[in-house]
């Protein structure tokens, strides 16, 4: 069965042209401006801009937070919940682009400063400082990204979602620093402005569109825009886009001195009707070199999982088949007398834990994480979550999260009754407040780091209590509804009874004491997954483009396979050592994995990322603690619910007196 899944999950959805689009990303038609368009058409190519951010620092700004072309405001597209929080801002440029009108070295705006205005001074300030943290434009035509392609080692091309605002010359002697991609020519040591930008737009005339056939030649689809950046210092009083020369930010003001930024760009489109619009977005995720590296992880994991499973089946047909058919033939007390190992503690295995309150809550937290991330996993492997739906991902996940807030009651009130607990009001309340106040607190911290920034992914105060709203007004709600449900049926009952004193535990040796175990349990499961991760602080951190969630969905069922053995496989050894503490370690042996995942972030953080400031450091690990918080929760929970269901079949097969 689990080959079979594999084979399903790596035909269907890992290569990236297979990908489709929704009814709601349907494509757009352009035509060449005239009398007889239809009405079907598009004549105005409208070119957006996103937020900035560098790999430098965690803190992106709006476009206009810089002193580039003035914005309408009034006409930015309505952004989704998702992109809010991760601080997209959308907005229509000054840059007007016609279909098919090609231009050459076209004003878009021009900028003049002053030596002696302090205004001038403090946005030239800003320019310097962004271009020296390597910020970068982001622009969207047609929903597709305008992409920045330039050549790499080995013959490659990569085209980046991305272009710099403009280069850096640190070092006079070498002059080719931060701007030896693009080419500058210049060895002084300067910041430079990239003024101009060359669009190349390629469109495809498809057969079967919806206009007369005699108009087609003058009609498409838009399947990619590419950028080339320049810094061109055009002469006074003069707009030439053909000087060799760059335009400078001067560090120091002469008085009097004045300075004026013209922002020009020349399009050109080009037909190209071998690649199909349902393709389009191919050339930007082919360009990334990460689909062998993707498949040795898989194959990495699969090989763990394989020993595992090797182990646990070793465990399960040999050793427990022995041990349950020599108790079960035990006639004599002598015989009884006999008796070791695991089934010594059937008295005080199911015996209620310390903390158990604290425990039922985390489990259905757990629950609730494991859900959202099951489901959001499947409807990226459906396509319904493609890099053109942008957003999805994130809105998605946290509407899930809200809406398992029913799971999460139920086996948080199931696990505490089982318990023996009575205080069913603290459970509910805090299965409801716990976790999640624990992510919005931190959240909330770095909201105001970001406001006091001025950053674009400060989430604005309105959408903040929408998302008050959401956890109070129907995330609570739901899981009261689960735990009234989890309350209201019997106790889960154990297949042997336990005793009233309890055991006295061993002494034990140094490899099944509860820390040892407990950081050993961790190490299999991180294996599995350590390659898929860099991947996704790519993502997070890098701007790159995450699109093989056909990959990720098969690493999360290994994670999930990994987590339930090694678990159990932990979980025996301690009770054939006579230790019948197995409730919590179950727990902290695969929610170790978070620790791992933590230092993997740090050494990401140290060997990746550019970061110095304080503020972005902070922001880094205040996201970080977030996501290892909820990867403690999901690994956590699979292990014990897997180490539950093994306790109870083992002990349910044994005849005890």
């Amino acid at each position: 069965m689990f080959w079979t899944v594999v084979f399903v999950v790596g035909v269907t959805f890992f290569h990236p042209s297979e990908q489709f689009y929704l009814p709601g990303l349907a494509p757009v038609n352009y035509c060449k401006q005239g009398e007889d368009i239809p009405t079907t058409c598009e004549s105005v190519v409208t070119l957006y801009v996103n937020r900035l951010n560098t790999e430098e620092s965690v803190i992106p700004y709006e476009y206009q937070h810089f002193d580039f072309c003035e914005i309408d405001e009034s006409k930015s597209p309505v952004e989704n919940l998702g992109q809010v929080v991760f601080g997209e801002r959308i907005r229509p440029s000054a840059y007007q682009i016609k279909f098919l009108e090609d231009q050459s070295c076209s004003v878009a705006c021009i900028k003049n400063y002053t030596g002696t205005d302090k205004d001038s001074e403090t946005k030239l300030g800003l320019l310097r400082r962004g271009i020296g943290l390597n910020y970068q434009h982001h622009w969207i035509i047609d929903n597709m990204p305008v992409t920045w392609c330039y050549p790499l080692d080995y013959g490659n091309t990569y085209c980046s979602t991305g272009f710099p605002m403009g280069c850096y010359v640190k070092d006079k002697k070498s002059g080719q620093d931060s701007c030896s991609v693009v080419n500058m020519q210049t060895n002084r040591k300067a910041h430079y402005i990239f003024n101009h930008v060359d669009l190349q737009i390629t469109y495809h005339s498809p057969e079967g569109m919806d206009w007369d056939i005699g108009y087609q030649d003058k009609a498409g689809r838009i399947i990619s825009a590419k950028v080339t950046p320049r810094s061109i210092k055009h002469p006074s009083n003069k707009i030439d886009c053909s000087s060799k020369e760059p335009m400078e930010i001067p560090s120091e003001w002469k008085k009097n001195q004045k300075l004026s930024i013209p922002y020009t760009y020349s399009v050109k489109f080009m037909k190209n009707n071998t690649i199909k619009w349902s393709s389009r977005w191919d050339y930007i995720l082919e360009s990334m070199p990460h689909t062998n590296i993707q498949w040795f992880s898989i194959l990495n994991s699969l090989v763990i999982v394989l020993f595992l499973s090797g182990m646990v089946a070793m465990i399960m047909l040999r050793t427990l088949h022995k041990d349950i058919a020599r108790y079960n033939q035990i006639d004599s007390g002598e015989d009884a007398q006999e008796e070791f190992g695991w089934k010594l503690v059937h008295g005080d295995v199911f015996r209620p834990p310390r903390k158990g309150m604290l425990l039922s809550v985390l489990l259905g937290s757990g629950t609730q994480v494991f859900c959202m991330s099951l489901v959001t996993l499947a409807f990226a492997c459906l396509g319904f979550l493609s890099p053109a739906n942008r957003g999805a991902l994130m809105t998605c996940a946290m509407v899930l999260y809200v809406c398992f807030g029913t799971p999460a009651g139920y086996v948080a009130a199931r696990i505490y009754k089982s318990f023996g607990g009575e205080k069913w009001k603290s459970n509910v309340l805090l299965t409801s407040m716990l976790s999640p106040g624990v992510v919005f607190c931190l959240f909330f911290v770095m909201d105001l780091i970001l406001w006091g920034k001025g950053s674009s992914a400060a989430v604005p105060f309105s959408t903040l209590v929408a998302l008050l709203a959401l956890w109070f007004g129907v995330s609570v709600p739901l899981t009261f509804i689960g735990a009234y449900f989890g309350f209201r049926k019997r106790a889960i009952e154990h297949p042997v009874r336990t005793n009233q004193i309890p055991r006295k535990i061993p002494e034990q040796s140094i490899y099944t004491q509860p820390l040892p175990g407990i950081i050993m349990g961790g190490v299999l499961p991180f294996g599995c997954i350590f390659i898929q991760l860099f991947f996704i602080l790519n993502s997070i951190w890098s701007s790159q483009m995450y699109y093989m969630f056909g990959f990720l969905f098969l690493v999360f069922i290994i994670l999930v396979i990994t987590c339930s053995e090694t678990t159990i496989l932990l979980c025996y050894f301690h009770l054939c050592a006579e230790d019948y503490h197995w409730w919590w370690r179950s727990f902290l042996t695969s929610g170790f994995t978070a620790f791992y995942l933590f230092v993997y972030c740090i050494h990401y953080f140290v060997t990746k990322l550019n970061i110095e400031d304080a503020a972005s450091t902070f922001l880094y690990f205040g996201y970080t603690l977030i996501m290892v918080f909820l990867f403690f929760l999901l690994t956590g929970t699979i292990g014990f619910f897997a180490c539950f269901w093994f306790v109870r079949k083992i002990y349910s097969v044994v005849k005890v007196d």
